[in-house]
């Protein structure tokens, strides 16, 4: 990756025996790699064993995770929060599992869409919930640095599985949660 980098820095026309630049190729691949991450990830590694028995069969949300993604048309990023929430049937996911589910897909090259919607199908997946709610709202670079350069603009998106699709009670609660 390191050479590729390189190729594309002279591409621009930089020099890349200036000071600033000697060593940006290996950076930009180890920061690549480290943004690109989740494709190294699986959701049983990430989920660890932190299924949990419980009886609350009463909604539990996580709000306002902080969330880096890369944007798959442009390669450039967006940056946002997710919110996620679901209905217990007997297990508990680990707190900090939800959080690094989250990082786990957006940790590879994305469209926010299709973010949202692996996120729930994860947690469905790990817990067996009666439903899942996620919402994301994020902005993104490719609108803001180029094309249309719309400072302002942000992007939400939801996916509502189960209770939070065919529940007009649950889907309320959750969104009068977020505010």
């Amino acid at each position: 990756m390191q050479e590729y980098f390189a190729k594309i820095i002279e591409g621009i026309g930089e020099d890349l025996e200036r000071p600033g630049l000697k060593d940006t190729p290996k950076r930009a691949a180890k920061a690549f790699q480290f943004l690109t991450k989740g494709y190294h990830q699986s959701l049983d590694e990430v989920v660890n064993g932190a299924l949990f028995p419980s009886d609350s069969s009463e909604m539990i949300m996580v709000k306002d995770i902080e969330l880096y993604s890369m944007c798959e048309h442009h390669m450039l990023p967006f940056i946002g929060k997710a919110h996620v929430a679901y209905i217990p049937t007997g297990h508990v996911l680990g707190l900090s599992k939800i959080a690094r589910i989250v990082d786990m897909y957006a940790r590879r090259l994305q469209i926010q869409e299709q973010l949202t919607l692996q996120i729930a199908e994860s947690v469905q997946e790990i817990t067996g919930a009666s439903g899942v709610g996620v919402i994301i709202e994020a902005k993104h670079m490719c609108m803001m640095m180029r094309g249309v350069e719309k400072q302002n603009s942000a992007m939400k998106t939801s996916a509502m599985l189960g209770s939070f699709r065919s529940n007009q009670a649950t889907r309320t609660e959750f969104l009068s949660l977020l505010r």
